[in-house]
């Protein structure tokens, strides 16, 4: 199964791929203080990934992830996961305690628990991808 040709598909992971990908930041921006998170926004990006690997390939979705390798993803979403408890440290306050910084031009409200939860979101993203390209991969060496 590397590539399926139906149309149908193929249109869909087209137009659905980006509407998916706009509602996993959604959902990755509201988590903190209503459901969603960096879980599941990152099962939502994947699964956009994963309707166009099932529609054009391995390939071509590597051409759409433009070089990153999700091995890549998951090492950028464990740092910003421990980086995430640094500020506390500099703030002389227990571990893991939240702080919270508002950024006046936009007024939007930052916090490690964001950064947490990007972490988390790029982690679940790396993960899935890899394991869909491996099992895709391992398919199409198959006879």
């Amino acid at each position: 199964m590397v590539k399926s040709g139906t149309i149908i598909l193929n249109t869909a992971a087209r137009f659905l791929m980006p509407l998916q990908l706009m509602f996993s930041v959604f959902l990755l921006l509201r988590g903190h203080d209503e459901p969603g998170g960096g879980f599941i926004a990152g099962l939502v990006a994947a699964g956009a990934f994963t309707l166009y690997l099932f529609a054009f390939g391995v390939s071509a979705t590597r051409e759409v992830l433009r070089m990153l390798d999700p091995r890549d993803l998951i090492g950028a979403g464990l740092l910003l996961g421990m980086i995430s408890i640094v500020p506390a440290w500099f703030m002389d306050q227990p571990f893991l305690t939240a702080q919270w910084w508002t950024i006046p031009v936009i007024d939007f409200k930052a916090s490690t628990p964001l950064i947490f939860d990007v972490g988390v979101y790029l982690a679940v993203l790396g993960s899935v991808i890899g394991m869909v390209m491996a099992l895709m991969e391992v398919d199409k060496d198959e006879p």
